[in-house]
């Protein structure tokens, strides 16, 4: 079996920046073992697979190269570029995905792709686990937690870019991973973080679409804005877009083309 397959630099306007993810498209589901054997394979951050089910409307599913991801910001973005690209005149795209329902992806005037988001917002956490104490360079004193990581405040940025990580440490807050940030310093940005997710895909990861969901209402708090741009400060770098909508959260990026290609499996 031939599958078409495209790899997309997402929250960059450059080659080798932002964060790659594959994208699949099949008219029915492959296997779950055939779905993770493709993203171990193509070992990417994620491979995100779709399937349509009415007009400009699909189902999405996201692979780490170690396990099935229950929500991916960039890997949505590369698909919406993928399906933007195939369809130029369409503005809208809505994807379905089981662990957040629907997500409505629009192409903006600006040429930004904008995702509609659930908002969540991370609280606070009164006693911070050992495993992040001791997993972190930069001990944390500011501490919060969402549905999918711990959320660790820092009063510098050098602290955020700095910091260094403890992967096997950090393994032990699973199913959590762990993200750190800080007011931005730059005049271009608001805020800046870095993800580590050694329980679920790898050491970093180069840019982060779904803790922003977290990230901004945290930051909308903190800074009392409602619109903000983000950089996550990995090795590759990328740039974000938020705004907080009451229980949604707003993220646009920019993505460009890798490769395009097709696989024998």
């Amino acid at each position: 079996m031939e599958l078409e397959i495209d790899v997309i630099d997402a929250f960059t306007d450059s080659v080798f920046k932002g964060n790659p993810a594959a994208v699949i498209i099949t008219d029915s589901w492959l296997s779950d073992n055939m779905m993770q054997s493709i993203a171990s394979e193509n070992n990417l951050s994620e491979t995100a697979f779709l399937v349509k089910y009415d007009n400009h409307s699909y189902d999405i599913r996201w692979f780490s190269p170690m396990t099935e991801i229950a929500f991916c910001g960039h890997a949505t973005l590369a698909s919406a570029f993928v399906l933007f690209g195939k369809n130029p005149e369409v503005r809208v795209i809505e994807f379905s995905a089981k662990a957040v329902g629907k997500l409505s992806v629009v192409k903006t005037k600006s040429g930004h792709i904008q995702m509609d988001f659930p908002n969540t917002k991370p609280e606070k956490v009164e006693s911070i686990p050992n495993a992040l104490k001791v997993g972190l360079s930069v001990s944390p004193s500011e501490v919060y937690r969402n549905d999918q990581a711990y959320f660790v405040v820092y009063p510098s940025e050098s602290n955020v870019t700095e910091v260094i990580c403890d992967n096997e440490i950090l393994k032990k807050l699973a199913p959590y991973d762990v993200v750190v940030t800080s007011e931005s310093s730059s005049e271009n940005y608001d805020f800046s973080s870095r993800y580590f997710w050694p329980a679920n895909g790898g050491d970093e990861d180069p840019v982060t679409g779904s803790i922003h969901t977290g990230l901004a209402p945290l930051w909308s708090d903190r800074l009392n804005k409602k619109d903000m741009v983000a950089y996550q400060a990995s090795e590759r770098g990328g740039v974000l877009h938020c705004t907080v909508k009451g229980d949604r959260v707003l993220i646009s990026g920019t993505a460009v083309q890798y490769l395009k290609g097709r696989i024998s499996v």
